[in-house]
């Protein structure tokens, strides 16, 4: 699903370029969930949004299905994000005058799609999430969680080839991010999304089937672990290892 080759980004910083990604590469198969982890300034953030097509790198692809992305078309990377990726962030990122089920909506209100069908699918995900019963409300009558999981939903509405979280459970209780990670693992299992998850936690990292570990930009080591989710300790010794 997701083929990274030797990504490369910089930014500038007054008269000095600071390498993010360093010729970076990596693989994510339809109905796998990949985990990212590694210290603050490692490029986790920079290398979903290069794969997004928020940001452009400077050498290297990406590969969605084997299209390789087009970043000099602004108009492409909207439809790539429109049409095959979902995307969490780690503070919600809705629309504060819009009601919980319009937020989820969005996807399909920006591609014109308003018919019977799109409603369907919106109730239909906000009851996955948990989050039905909050339809009509407005952001700010959330709690942080309960805005996490409409921003989940927002993500998944639109059925996307790949779905990018950053940091998903960051900003949330313990008990709120466990459901996020049972959410986005079934997400994985039953409707064969390929799943690429930034995180600091050892204990939801182990949800995933495969571990990258990023340093100085570019992967120094991977944990293979099927899912299970008793791997934690293995995680903290991989990390310990690496001196992330």
């Amino acid at each position: 699903m997701l083929r990274v080759q030797a990504l490369s980004k910089s930014y500038r910083l007054n008269r000095n370029r600071i390498p993010v990604l360093k010729g970076l590469s990596l693989e994510v198969c339809s109905g796998e969930m990949a985990v990212i982890m590694g210290p603050s300034g490692s490029g986790k953030t920079t290398l979903l949004n290069c794969i997004s097509g928020i940001d452009a790198p400077d050498d290297g692809n990406v590969i969605l299905e084997g299209q390789i992305v087009d970043y000099n078309s602004e108009y492409e990377r909207t439809l790539l994000r429109r049409r095959r990726i979902g995307m969490v962030f780690q503070f919600f990122n809705l629309m504060p005058t819009l009601t919980v089920h319009e937020n989820v909506a969005l996807p399909f209100m920006i591609a014109g799609q308003r018919g019977a069908d799109s409603i369907a699918r919106v109730q239909e995900v906000l009851r996955e999430v948990g989050i039905k019963q909050r339809s009509d409300h407005h952001p700010f009558q959330l709690s942080g969680g309960e805005m996490q999981l409409v921003s989940i939903a927002r993500a998944l509405v639109h059925r996307p080839d790949l779905l990018l979280a950053d940091e998903p459970t960051g900003n949330v209780n313990p008990r709120v991010g466990r459901y996020i990670m049972e959410i986005l693992r079934r997400a994985v299992e039953r409707e064969g999304v390929a799943l690429l998850m930034v995180t600091h936690s050892p204990e939801h990292a182990a949800w995933a089937d495969r571990v990258c570990f990023i340093k100085d930009g570019t992967i120094v080591a991977e944990l293979h672990q099927g899912g299970r989710r008793d791997d934690v300790a293995l995680i903290h010794e991989q990390l310990l290892r690496l001196n992330i």
